[in-house]
């Protein structure tokens, strides 16, 4: 009998290690099917879950309620499990070097804990060549077995896209791969038990690796590219989005749009390509410009704010800013690599201390990661510059009345508005008579 019918039979169990934005939903998922232990080292993650609590959002707390996850901080209970699958962040270093610790954590973790007969699949984003060269090894190191003989690995890159409800785990093709044809077919039959969509059976772990950071450096020098044009159309005077509705119109438009590239993903993999690709002897030209670009943003959305307040006749140290969203992109509580702290970073070298709104953040994560003490957006009062950064639901539906009474008392020329993803109606807000900007 196969593992995958032994799953399927629930005389095994599948184990997913690492229950961030990620692994949450994976493990959630499966546990719909097979018998499935999720693990993290984060025992306060772990007791929120078992109080059916989801901090992330991306299944809610009714999923988590009944979920049928069996959570835990125990590594020894890794050992009741078959098929692993790798779910941990890897996020880069001060110098844009990538940071495997956590990988290869998790690989030690397992490896003590592993089995004859097991399959350990890593979805973790990582450069080409991470999977064999650096994960295998430690498994092997760990456990006394041999890849390929008493154990099989693969590896198949997460694809979830945090807070989009629409575009959700099940609905997205899965790239997988494997060490071998045998664990290729046992993983692919694994993954479509959830995986309504279908999967993709990769070539070689190599592949599989390269297509996470290819698609999304694909996105981040697109991104790059209308960042650029945002730059260049504030300088002469023209709305960037007026420009991209109307390229839009074309068949082949590709549909991206400005903003500021954060997150654990398009902000982060890119650099995971470079890394490997100038370890080979190739120094990226293409991919390294799109991500100065992107990561320049923050400083010249933040320069915007000065010059608008300089403009509208602002003591500059003086004003307050009031900042509209803190997590990496809309609707999502994730604040990790947001780069909305580069604006902050940028408007306190000119001693302003914008307030913070974010309803979605979890105030005590902006505490400890940034040392930043949200406030409610209903407390927002006597503003000179109001910054929307992030496009939560929460402020889309902001009208000129609203919007006023969050500014102070002076003429409407005066209060600036910063548009920075271009979520209010332009015709309306220049109508009210405010100094309106976008990017």
């Amino acid at each position: 009998m196969s593992l995958f019918e032994k799953l399927v039979n629930k005389e095994e169990k599948i184990a997913v290690v690492g229950l961030g934005y990620v692994g949450m939903p994976i493990a959630v998922a499966f546990a719909k099917k097979v018998n499935v232990i999720g693990f993290d080292l984060n025992e306060k993650k772990i007791n929120l879950y078992k109080s059916g609590i989801d901090p992330t959002n991306e299944v809610g707390n009714e999923e988590i309620k009944t979920s049928k996850v069996d959570f835990t901080s125990n590594e020894v209970r890794l050992k009741e499990a078959k098929f692993h699958i790798v779910a941990v962040p890897t996020p880069i270093n001060a110098d844009k070097t990538p940071d495997l610790s956590p990988v290869e954590g998790a690989s030690s973790i397992i490896g003590r804990n592993l089995s004859k007969g097991s399959i350990v699949v890593y979805e973790s984003t990582v450069f080409p060549g991470v999977t064999e060269d650096v994960c295998i090894p430690i498994l092997e190191k760990e456990s006394g077995l041999k890849c390929g003989e008493d154990f099989k690995v693969g590896y198949s890159p997460e694809r979830i896209n945090p807070g989009d409800k629409v575009h959700t785990l099940e609905k997205i093709i899965k790239i997988v791969s494997g060490i071998d044809s045998e664990s290729l077919e046992e993983i692919s039959r694994v993954y479509e038990l959830v995986i309504e969509a279908g999967v993709h059976k990769a070539s070689s772990i190599k592949v599989a690796e390269a297509a996470k950071v290819v698609e999304n450096s694909q996105r981040d020098i697109n991104i790059a590219f209308m960042n650029e044009l945002a730059m260049v159309f504030d300088r002469m005077e023209i709305n960037t989005k007026d420009v991209i509705d109307a390229m839009n119109t074309k068949w082949n438009a590709l549909g991206f749009y400005p903003g500021l590239v954060g997150g654990h993903c398009i902000g982060v993999d890119p650099y995971y390509f470079v890394y490997e690709a100038e370890r080979l002897g190739y120094h990226s030209q293409i991919i390294l410009s799109g991500r100065k670009i992107n990561d320049g943003m923050g400083e010249f959305v933040a320069d915007a704010i000065i010059k608008k307040l300089i403009l509208t006749n602002k003591i500059v140290k003086q004003a307050k800013v009031v900042i509209l969203g803190l997590t990496f992109k809309e609707n999502c509580p994730d604040i990790r690599n947001s780069k909305v702290i580069d604006i902050i970073t940028r408007l306190k070298e000119y001693d302003i201390n914008p307030s913070i709104v974010d309803p979605q953040a979890n105030p005590i994560e902006a505490k400890y990661e940034y040392n930043i003490d949200l406030v409610e957006l209903e407390s927002i009062r006597n503003a000179d510059c109001l910054v929307l950064a992030v496009g939560h639901s929460e402020f889309m539906n902001l009208d000129n009345s609203k919007i006023d009474k969050m500014f102070g008392d002076f003429e409407n020329n005066q209060k600036v508005i910063i548009d920075v993803k271009s979520i209010l109606d332009k015709e309306e807000i220049e109508t009210g008579g405010f100094s309106y900007w976008s990017l």
